[in-house]
């Protein structure tokens, strides 16, 4: 049986297409947006792929933990008080030298050099003038009590401000040997008057119980101090002290020996220096004055560091 296909009648022809619908300009703005933002999209998207890239290690890179600072350069410490006064006693080998120190306000003193003892000369005076001072406080003396030509008062300030010897003999004549060397004693100093021997330290230990009010009432040790400012020698730790810092102080020289113990005040600070020299040939010279000036300033220069002039008086 055969098949005939399907041949349209005559006359009649297929259905023309349905036209479109026109696209409104609405529309048209909307596609616009569209395919603008998925481009911006797409930018973003491989902008933050790109960084990954980018801040990936390359293979076999070490990647450090922290990030690397430069180090900051390490300034020099300043040299301590013992590596100053050691170099200074170094230099001056040729002399013996005993150095101690002593905050007023507290703590064991400290010692540099020779511990010990010196001929103490005249420094020992302040020693003698403390006693007498002391018995006129029990009321075993007076300060107006005859003695030699003049007072006790008299003699007082010329044995400390002018290193009178005579004054220091009637002075020590009125207290009596046996007695100043108790009252030495009374205050943890073993002294002979007869000898007249002392540490630095024991001098530091006397000057540093004098100015703490351990020693005399307020008016008696304000008088002693007032005596060893401005002397008939100012030339050894006044004059290697800076300005600005206080100093009371008793210098003493005998048969090579060459000394100075002063206190020192800065800012409400006070502490008790005392140097002992010997010149080994039994004579003094400049030297000596120079090595306790030089360590003045040394002492000085680790005690207050901050807001003192580099000159010195």
């Amino acid at each position: 049986m055969s098949v005939h296909p399907v041949v349209p009648k005559p006359g009649r022809s297929a259905p023309p297409p349905a036209p479109r619908k026109p696209v409104s300009a609405e529309a048209r703005g909307n596609r616009r947006l569209l395919i603008l933002a998925l481009a911006v999209l797409l930018v973003i998207a491989g902008t933050i792929t790109l960084a990954v890239v980018r801040s990936e290690p390359r293979s076999g890179a070490v990647v450090p933990t922290q990030p690397a600072v430069p180090a900051a350069p390490v300034a020099a410490a300043p040299a301590s008080l013992k590596d100053s006064v050691d170099h200074i006693l170094n230099e001056a080998d040729q002399y013996r030298i005993g150095l101690a120190l002593a905050d007023v306000s507290g703590g064991a003193e400290r010692t540099f050099g020779d511990g010990n003892t010196f001929t103490a000369a005249s420094t020992a005076k302040i020693l003698t003038a403390a006693a007498y001072y002391h018995l006129v406080e029990k009321g075993q003396a007076s300060l107006d009590a005859p003695m030699g030509d003049y007072d006790a008062a008299f003699q007082l300030k010329a044995m400390v401000n002018d290193s009178n010897n005579d004054s220091w003999l009637l002075l020590m004549d009125a207290v009596g040997h046996p007695q100043l060397t108790a009252y030495a004693a009374s205050i943890g100093v073993t002294y002979d008057p007869e000898q007249n021997l002392l540490t630095a330290a024991d001098m530091a230990l006397i000057l540093k119980k004098l100015y703490a009010g351990e020693l005399l009432n307020k008016d008696n040790t304000a008088q002693l101090l007032s005596y060893m400012q401005d002397t008939n020698n100012e030339d050894l730790i006044p004059a290697g002290s800076r300005s600005g810092v206080d100093v009371h102080h008793k210098y003493g020289e005998v048969s090579g020996e060459l000394h100075d113990a002063a206190l020192l005040s800065y800012q409400g600070s006070t502490f008790a220096l005392v140097i002992y020299t010997e010149n080994r040939d039994g004579v003094t010279d400049d030297g000596q004055a120079e090595v306790i000036r030089d360590l003045t300033r040394a002492v000085e220069d680790a005690l207050f560091p901050v807001g003192l002039s580099s000159s010195s008086k």
